[in-house]
């Protein structure tokens, strides 16, 4: 499971040029920014990369609303783990979102599991151009050692109890 003082967000790549091109992009942006607002309330750290961000643009408004204090690493890389500057802060487990499922998450997925970090990837904040290549990046990653998970699931466990004023702000995050 996901502990608040072992994990840390990244999100890769859910820039503005993708927006017409990705299915489901509109529920992938939404939970990603989901996902950010409550790694800010739960005081994770927050990574977030953008590939090539002079031709595929900005990280897209749903996202970077939360992001303030956040910088967004550029990247021409596929691996946000090998952008320039990326760093965990010292946390053991991950929990990814963004685009493209089978191209820069797989990639970025692989890379940190190769680095003995526990991965969770929330399945419905990930997305490519395909239905099936998002599917295939999923599957893939599941069998390297991946844990699935959704947007919802991850917040709870990194919660862990009810009755806080952290609770009532990510309960009103999910519903």
């Amino acid at each position: 499971m996901l502990a608040r003082d072992r994990a840390a967000l990244v999100v890769v790549d859910v820039q503005e040029a993708f927006r017409k091109a990705v299915d489901r992009f509109e529920e992938v942006a939404h939970r990603a920014g989901v996902l950010v607002a409550g790694a800010r309330i739960l005081h994770l750290p927050v990574i977030v990369t953008e590939q090539y961000p002079r031709g595929l643009g900005k990280t897209v408004p749903e996202v970077a609303a939360h992001l303030e204090g956040v910088p967004r690493l550029e990247k021409v890389v596929f691996s946000a783990a090998q952008a320039p500057g990326f760093d965990l802060a010292g946390r053991s487990q991950a929990l990814v979102c963004g685009i493209e499922t089978h191209v820069c998450v797989s990639q970025t997925v692989h890379d940190l599991l190769a680095r003995g970090v526990e991965v969770h990837v929330a399945g419905d904040a990930v997305s490519s151009r395909s239905p099936q290549d998002r599917e295939l990046g999923l599957s893939k990653m599941q069998r390297a050692g991946a844990l699935l998970t959704s947007s919802e699931t991850a917040l709870f466990e990194l919660l862990g109890r009810a009755g806080t004023e952290e609770f009532k702000q990510i309960q009103g995050l999910v519903k």
